[in-house]
């Protein structure tokens, strides 16, 4: 066994009681057989016994957060009977098919013929179920190795080899933890190497298997679970949520799970490997993340210090250490989306009109949602390729250049369905489809554990080479229902749902290193389903933006027409529903206050005026609403607003873009210590930068008071805030911080109004 010491130190760390930021360290005793990680107040305490390895306690400060012997990761493992690689399905015909339907104003999935349980010609015999803490049945070789990867960046690998005397032997397991100057945070996954002459597969895996003190067990969800997914940041903490742990996984989508006791894994629904001789897996990554101080009762509210560290260091955590990927907002918002009121019916003519008002409005990027590509039918719904529909759009190259010459950034929806009359990628690979097939509208879905998906990043860089398109709205559902067709990467038909998430990851990651000037947005349906699953720590490692499920088409009419063409429509429900889609808004964007609000899409802020239905009032709402992270996404017919509608859109977000570029708004989302939303009475939050400069955006409901003191807690008690009311231009005057902290400025709203406090230098 070698051990390798890096850091030598002198303090007596495993009986000491903790002091607050100690700083960030791994230290092996060889004495008492532990390993010592220190990442500011937090210790984590590895220990060796005759067994194998736990974790002997996770101390936050001075209090003790891990009960038990923590086996630390656990996995089922089997051996293929006979031993050879799993064989995958040939093309036999027959096929799921999916249908588009609508539900309450969103969009639902209708799919018949989905018979997805096809057997192999291989049994699994279960081997052992393998945990950390009882490795040594069947590992012997140990060695541990503490690296520095990076200045202030260091991993600790912890290794075991099987015994040779079993027919595991040239198995080997390794447990990597990894910490960060800056972070009281532990990153850490799972590796697995076979060596061995068998075909393995694992499953049931927990890539930290612990425990959370009782008392530790008061759970805030910080993105959604939803649609079969539980949260991908789940905080645990005591009773008043001044301390705890963040619990976040990089495992996507329906794959992950974050257990109600605090252990970190795979989905056993959904998750399965295939290691075969040679190969190796290696885990989606997961992190404990501590926070502890002071939870503090403010003019309006409790100021929980989870709240604080969420809203604080805490994204600087995602970003650095866990590898969010970088977002410059206002490059590409406000975005405007064509799916509503115009559906597949846009072409040439409506699109280039829509490019005239939307850059008169201050958009940034139009997006040409479904029908800008080839279909059989010009009506058809679905348009399964990556070429220009000729019927609808002679001339793209044209229309894309009219779209650039007004300051617009170009965006196309994509699809991973291709058609085989008409589509050139099932020329080109005629095996890149799923299998069990998977039919929509004639079209299949397509692979990504397949080589098709780089045929289709491949694809796109093409689209932003010819056109100049900057933005890929990336739909449709296929990863969910799996494939295994022998020529793809899957062995078994669990196996590919984890490969296909992989697979679309490495799609993007390919347009980003050919195309860097690219956005990149996936969807909830493209995800997993639709309705899909909520946004995730996984994909915005990848993608720019995530589209939010549900699909909200809220005073919009009927969504799937224009507005000339809707003659009947009852003005005070319109202008209900509309004030309702804002309110949906903010709830989702709260939804995911754990993640980069600006990466966060909800669609959508409702362009439409129905006979007067939309009111500068409401458009306000609107931006206030979307202005919870960044401005998108709205859509609906631009043709129907009138000169009034257009100069309110144009004023708001000229109003958004400058404040960005003041004080970065866009990149900043504070919550603590004020209301939670409401739409019933008076909430606020703050788009303030680290010296307190910006934005803090108040919007009072259908009750509460008409005047109302609004606390600040987020500027700097000692320096001075000059204080503009930006929609009704009125200068509200010069506040100490800490005046501002006390609740000293009110406001007077009418029902259903709001307000953007303009906080900047004196």
């Amino acid at each position: 066994m070698s051990r390798l010491l890096i850091l030598c130190m002198t303090l007596s760390v495993l009986a000491a009681p903790l002091v607050r930021a100690q700083g960030n360290f791994i230290r092996n005793d060889d004495q008492n057989n532990t390993i010592l990680l220190q990442a500011e107040y937090m210790q984590r305490v590895i220990s060796f016994d005759q067994e194998g390895f736990h974790t002997a306690f996770l101390r936050v400060v001075d209090k003790q957060l891990f009960t038990g012997k923590a086996s630390e990761v656990s996995f089922g493992l089997y051996k293929a009977v006979p031993n050879k690689r799993p064989q995958g399905l040939v093309d036999e015909g027959g096929a799921a098919v999916q249908v588009r339907d609508e539900l309450t104003e969103t969009d639902e999935l209708s799919i018949t013929g989905d018979e997805r349980n096809v057997r192999q010609a291989i049994e699994w015999e279960l081997l052992a179920d393998i945990s950390a803490a009882k490795l040594e049945a069947w590992f012997k070789r140990r060695s541990v190795v503490i690296d520095s990867i990076t200045d202030g960046c260091q991993r600790l690998r912890i290794r075991y080899g099987a015994r040779e005397d079993l027919e595991l032997n040239g198995l080997v397991v390794e447990v990597i933890y990894e910490i960060q100057a800056g972070f009281p945070a532990i990153r850490k996954w799972l590796e697995i190497s076979n060596y061995s002459s068998l075909w393995l597969k694992v499953d049931r895996m927990a890539i930290d298997d612990v425990q959370v003190a009782e008392s530790y067990r008061h759970i805030t969800d910080l993105t959604p679970s939803g649609r079969g997914a539980v949260s991908s940041i789940r905080a645990f903490s005591d009773e008043r949520f001044a301390s705890g742990i963040i619990q976040v996984s990089e495992v996507p989508s329906a794959l992950r799970t974050i257990s109600d006791q605090g252990a970190m894994g795979y989905n056993p629904d959904h998750f399965e490997w295939v290691i075969g001789p040679s190969e190796r897996f290696v885990s989606e990554a997961v992190s404990s993340y501590a926070f502890s101080g002071q939870s503090v009762k403010t003019a309006s509210s409790l100021s929980k210090a989870l709240d604080m560290e969420v809203e604080g260091r805490f994204q600087g955590f995602l970003r650095q250490m866990v590898g969010i990927k970088p977002v410059v907002a206002r490059h590409t918002t406000p975005i405007w989306c064509s799916w509503s009121n115009y559906g597949p019916l846009i072409n040439e003519a409506n699109m280039t009109t829509a490019a005239d008002i939307a850059a008169a409005i201050g958009i940034r990027t139009l997006l040409l949602d479904a029908g800008w590509s080839e279909a059989k039918t010009p009506n058809a719904i679905a348009r399964y390729s990556v070429t220009p529909e000729p019927r609808n759009f002679p001339d793209f190259y044209r229309m894309a250049g009219h779209i650039k010459s007004r300051g617009l950034g170009l965006g196309l929806w994509v699809t991973c369905f291709r058609h085989p009359l008409y589509s050139r990628d099932l020329q080109v690979l005629p095996n890149g489809y799923s299998l069990p097939r998977i039919e929509r509208d004639g079209a299949l879905a397509m692979s990504f554990a397949s080589d098709w998906r780089f045929y289709y990043a491949n694809d796109l860089v093409g689209l932003y080479d010819r056109y100049e398109a900057t933005y890929f709205k990336q739909d449709l559902t296929n990863i969910k229902f799996g494939d295994f067709a022998d020529s793809h990467d899957s062995r078994t038909q669990k196996e590919s749902l984890l490969r296909g998430l992989r697979g679309l990851f490495e799609a993007q990651d390919r347009v980003a290193a050919l195309a860097p000037a690219v956005q990149m947005e996936l969807t909830h349906e493209i995800y997993w389903g639709t309705p899909g699953t909520p946004c995730d720590v996984a994909a915005l490692k990848h993608a720019h933006y995530f589209h939010v499920p549900p699909n909200d088409y809220s005073g919009a009419g009927h969504a799937k027409q224009r507005a000339i063409d809707q003659r009947k429509y009852n003005t005070d429900s319109l202008q209900a529903r509309l004030i309702a889609g804002c309110w949906n808004a903010r709830r989702q964007f709260f939804a995911h206050r754990g993640l980069p609000l600006k990466s966060i899409e909800y669609y959508g802020a409702a362009t439409i005026n129905l006979g007067g239905s939309l009111t500068p009032a409401i458009q306000r709402r609107q931006l206030c609403s979307w202005f919870m992270g960044a401005p998108s996404v709205f859509a609906g017919d631009l043709e129907s607003l009138t000169a009034e509608n257009r100069r309110v859109y144009r004023e708001g977000f000229d109003l958004l873009s400058r404040l960005d570029s003041l004080y970065s708004v866009y990149d900043h989302f504070q919550y603590s210590g004020v209301p939670e939303p409401t739409d019933t009475d008076w909430h606020w939050w703050g788009k303030l930068n680290a010296d307190g400069y910006g934005a803090v955006v108040v919007l009072r409901g259908n009750g509460g008071s008409a005047e109302r003191a609004i606390n600040i807690p987020w500027v700097k008690g000692a320096k001075r805030y000059r204080v503009r009311a930006s929609f009704s231009g009125n200068d509200i005057g010069v506040f100490l911080g800490q005046e501002l902290i006390d609740g000293r400025l009110s406001l007077v709203l009418r029902h259903y109004d709001q307000e953007i406090l303009e906080l900047m230098p004196i």
